[in-house]
């Protein structure tokens, strides 16, 4: 079975690639987890999240929104002495900032993420340097929520987002799974 180049090199990449990445997600909890995880994930490699990812979901509650944007200073430190995660100050104060942000936001935050998917048809890549590190759509998803108060939020932490929550299909043309998913 063909797949995507970068999905075989270690075991959770391949069962990342087959169950999740590329998958519409929905619900904001779950959205947040993986913007969450995404910015984590800046300047390191993938693998390192998923490897860590059980420990992050103990350590931030299951990534729920009420529970994380009520995080104080003592969380933070708790946070910071947690070798199960990344311990990056501007990334774990970005994921609490981040969830008092999700909870301002009238229409939810995976409505509002999910309105920046792509309704057009996509050329599909051919292969991974078809693939693009940012779009037009994660350009102004990004910009809006800079201005909605998100941090860690860039546009190719947006597109990222985009791609592993299925609101793009960035699977190469030969890979199994290419077109599987309905991104609605």
């Amino acid at each position: 079975m063909e797949r995507c180049g970068w999905a075989t090199s270690a075991p959770e990449y391949l069962e990342y690639h087959d169950e999740e990445w590329g998958r519409p997600l929905h619900g904001d909890d779950a959205l947040f987890e993986r913007m969450s995880l995404e910015a984590f994930q800046s300047g390191l490699s993938w693998i390192t999240i998923l490897r860590k990812r059980p420990a992050f979901r103990e350590a931030f509650a299951g990534f729920r929104i009420p529970v994380v944007a009520e995080f104080g200073d003592d969380d933070v430190e708790r946070l910071m002495a947690d070798a199960g995660i990344v311990r990056n100050r501007a990334k774990v104060t970005a994921a609490v900032r981040n969830a008092r942000a999700a909870l301002e936001l009238p229409e939810g935050l995976s409505a509002l993420l999910w309105s920046f998917a792509p309704t057009a048809p996509r050329p599909r890549p051919q292969t991974l340097a078809d693939v693009p590190a940012t779009s037009a759509e994660s350009v102004a998803m990004a910009g809006e929520l800079k201005r909605r108060g998100f941090v860690f939020v860039g546009p190719t932490t947006s597109y990222a987002l985009m791609q592993a929550t299925g609101m793009v299909d960035d699977h190469v043309a030969t890979c199994f799974r290419a077109g599987s998913a309905d991104p609605r």
